[in-house]
């Protein structure tokens, strides 16, 4: 039986901002070297960029891009990697060394091609608040200061105008270089946001937070007055030391409360009447956590293949299946309903690793996740109105740390457009063998439009020379009453309602 919807366009719970599509890209592995800059390959432009690479990222429209970490960022020191005298460095946090022929003013290149904002994450490890606010100088001042000056010198010059800035990345962590305590973050920060805002008062301003009452009291305590975005991540199937994917069922385990950070963050937010002011960044998340077992552990691996060589297993590209579009889609659901206090959040990384795009020396794949985005960013509304059902059928899946969860088969969304009519359906089939049915009224002559993401099983994958995964579309023409529309097993649909 079909599951029979309502929608009431008069009741708006909130207007989603464009940046809940954000990515983030950072040194890690083949991420930028051997990834999207590549100086030199058949591919690459004149300033060194993979053209392959940019158009696929261009059609998803990124709205901002995250750099340059993640942990890398905490013992990087950006002054490494500007103008004539680059210096490698050794980055202690994933034991590489850095070339730094990719710094601020390559991003910052990068970014313009791409159209979108930069955000970029400071060094609260083993950086300081004057360098962090150097580089504010160096990217936002027109003249005054010897680092905006450098910048001209370096031959920019005019100021980049960097809006948003993030003070540090997961410092309440032990595997952070330089992981504080609570009572030292607050402090940091709040020194650290005073210098930076005194350079340019019109930034932005996130810092690294995660949904701990303590850690986020101190924070927002001491430096909450100099914030407006508070910045938190979450993967789901932590994979760090041993390659163990979940599978699909257990991957729809994880869409149990997904949203529970947002939830316990904005009541925090709340308690502290800073709700309104301050805005939750979900600035790092994915449903997979990244490999690189030997590193972020007391005992260090010995040798490069104990801790280097591993992290080419994050390019299996038959691990990014269904399962991760379906828990892509389902989390872009959850973030939309909760577009009030949510203004952005960056999928990690765009590229490569666990991202939705993998590059290889003869072109690019697009993953699952890619064509999640692309339904996404370009198909559905951005007004986020109320959806009502019946009861919504529901299964057991079992959970990855054992035992087993209850969710429901069915992850709906529904959106209008604030420039044009229309309605737009994100309706998410979760079940991964039985297709689901919805029910939809019309009271006027209406054209439908489904374009549905799915795979010929839940455990397909796109790779070189395999596509598994892709986009269907169905012009279903004008209707004036009930239709119904099926939803296939494990399958990601938009429908298109005028």
């Amino acid at each position: 039986m079909a599951l029979r919807i309502e929608l009431n366009p008069a009741r708006v719970l909130g207007t989603r901002s464009k940046m809940l599509y954000g990515h983030f890209i950072e040194h890690f592995h083949r991420q930028i070297y051997g990834g999207l800059f590549q100086p030199g390959h058949p591919l690459s432009d004149e300033d060194g960029f993979r053209t392959d690479i940019l158009e696929a990222i261009r059609r998803i429209q990124i709205p901002i891009l995250r750099w340059p970490g993640g942990c890398f960022v905490s013992s990087y020191h950006w002054k490494d990697a500007v103008g004539n005298r680059r210096r490698p460095s050794f980055d202690k946090a994933l034991r590489v060394e850095d070339p730094n022929t990719f710094g601020t003013d390559e991003y910052l290149r990068l970014c313009r091609k791409l159209g979108c904002e930069p955000y970029i994450c400071t060094n609260a490890g083993t950086g300081t608040a004057e360098e962090m606010s150097d580089w504010v100088e160096y990217c936002n001042l027109e003249t005054e200061g010897q680092w905006a000056r450098d910048r001209i010198e370096n031959g920019h010059l005019q100021p980049y105008g960097v809006r948003y800035w993030s003070i540090g990345n997961e410092n309440y962590s032990h595997w952070e270089i330089g992981a504080k305590s609570a009572s030292e973050w607050g402090h940091l920060v709040r020194e650290s946001a005073k210098m930076m805002k005194h350079v340019d008062p019109t930034i932005q301003l996130s810092a690294a937070a995660l949904s701990d009452p303590a850690w986020n009291l101190n924070l927002l305590q001491h430096a909450g007055p100099f914030l407006d975005w508070i910045s938190i991540h979450e993967y789901w199937d932590m994979m760090p030391e041993t390659q163990n994917p979940a599978t699909y069922e257990q991957c729809m385990a994880f869409t149990d409360q997904m949203d529970h950070s947002i939830r316990e963050v904005r009541g925090m937010l709340a308690a502290l009447r800073l709700e309104g002011k301050i805005r939750i960044a979900f600035d790092e998340w994915n449903l997979r956590s990244w490999h690189h077992p030997n590193v972020h552990t007391i005992q260090q691996g010995v040798g490069r293949d104990s801790f280097l060589t591993p992290r080419d297993k994050n390019d299996d590209n038959t691990l990014y299946t269904m399962a991760d579009a379906v828990f892509t889609a389902c989390f872009l659901n959850a973030l939309h309903r909760h577009c009030d206090v949510v203004g952005m959040a960056n999928f990690a990384p765009i590229l490569n690793t666990r991202g939705c795009i993998y590059s290889w020396d003869g072109g690019i794949v697009l993953r699952s996740t890619y064509h999640v985005f692309d339904l996404y960013v370009n198909h559905l509304g951005d007004t986020v109105i109320d959806l009502f059902t019946g009861p919504v059928p529901t299964m057991v899946v079992p959970h990855k740390l054992g035992g087993e969860r209850t969710v429901d088969c069915l992850d709906l969304l529904a959106t209008t457009f604030s420039d044009h009519p229309g309605i737009a359906i994100a309706a998410v089939n979760r079940d991964p063998d039985r297709p689901h049915a919805l029910s939809i009224p019309l009271d006027r002559p209406t054209s439908l439009t489904v374009l549905t993401l799915n795979g010929e099983s839940k455990d397909a994958f796109n790779d070189v020379n395999c596509t598994g995964v892709k986009v269907t579309r169905q012009d279903l023409g004008l209707h004036d009453h009930e239709i119904e529309i099926a939803l296939p097993a494990h399958s990601v649909s938009i429908i298109r309602i005028g």
